[in-house]
């Protein structure tokens, strides 16, 4: 009883009950479990209320992406159907072409570029789909790559490389990873305004493969690294803003591989990193 006195003290002040001649007598008390259930009741309304409010935003949010995914998708698809066409009545001129005696040379040039049609509708036909591979050599497909865009970029822009002396093995697609080394040196010539210096770092890390890209361009505020891989964001008065945000969904469609702002600074420059496993 005196320990249940004692923890009622620290409740609440007792009730004096005043019996005269000198006599007072001390009421002790506590509030009832009711009482204390319905001063925190009105917590778990808002507590509730939060939480139908989280839900609805991020069922809102998640039918909003599901619904720009498929515009995204319907029209990379539709992009690869109607170049079908164009290429194979091309390829049918082309064939028409050699039984008339043209320039063979000339011929093999517009064949490069009939090929390299098809290599793109094929990237186009292939968004949205579940991403194929196969093992290939990471440091062979990046070095076929660069050697395909060096020739089509300005002479001012120097590409460096920095490779393992051995192959590296990881599962990816050769035609989808190519199209994202294109779009990063792209995007590094665009920052760069046509004159600077590119390079690509391929490390071996155990069971990873890090490639870092890294440029001399205008570089990132550190506030935008993620907002840089969004959908139709762009500092460019032509652009559309996709390159970055086709390379990050490539890349992440991929068990396991990631890609991100390794680091920036303004006015020297950006390096991206994506990282693999073998």
């Amino acid at each position: 009883m005196r320990s249940q006195v004692q923890e009622l003290k620290g409740k609440n002040p007792p009730i004096v009950i005043d019996l005269e001649d000198g006599v007072k007598q001390y009421l002790y008390y506590d509030d009832s479990n009711i009482l204390k259930r319905l001063l925190i009741y009105p917590y778990v309304q808002l507590l509730v209320v939060f939480v139908f409010i989280l839900i609805a935003f991020l069922a809102l949010s998640s039918t909003k992406k599901a619904e720009q995914n498929k515009v995204w998708v319907g029209l990379s698809k539709e992009t690869a159907h109607q170049l079908g066409t164009p290429i194979s009545s091309l390829i049918a001129w082309m064939e028409y072409l050699k039984m008339k005696n043209v320039d063979i040379g000339l011929l093999d040039e517009m064949e490069k570029d009939v090929k390299r049609l098809e290599t793109i509708a094929e990237r186009f036909s292939k968004i949205g789909s579940d991403p194929s591979s196969e093992s290939i050599d990471i440091v062979a497909s990046i070095r076929s790559a660069v050697s395909y865009m060096e020739t089509r970029i300005s002479k001012k822009v120097r590409i460096e490389t920095n490779y393992p002396d051995h192959p590296v093995f990881v599962w990816m697609n050769d035609s989808l990873f190519a199209w994202v080394v294109e779009n990063l040196v792209k995007n590094a010539v665009d920052a760069m305004e046509g004159q600077g210096r590119i390079s690509f770092n391929v490390e071996d890390k155990g069971r990873m493969v890090r490639i870092d890209v890294s440029d001399t361009g205008k570089g990132i505020a550190k506030s935008l690294y993620k907002t840089v891989f969004n959908p139709g964001y762009t500092t460019k008065a032509r652009g559309w803003g996709l390159g970055l945000s086709l390379v990050k969904r490539i890349i992440e469609s991929y068990k396991g591989a990631r890609i991100y702002v390794k680091s920036s600074e303004l006015g020297k420059g950006t390096t991206f990193r994506i990282e693999l496993r073998k």
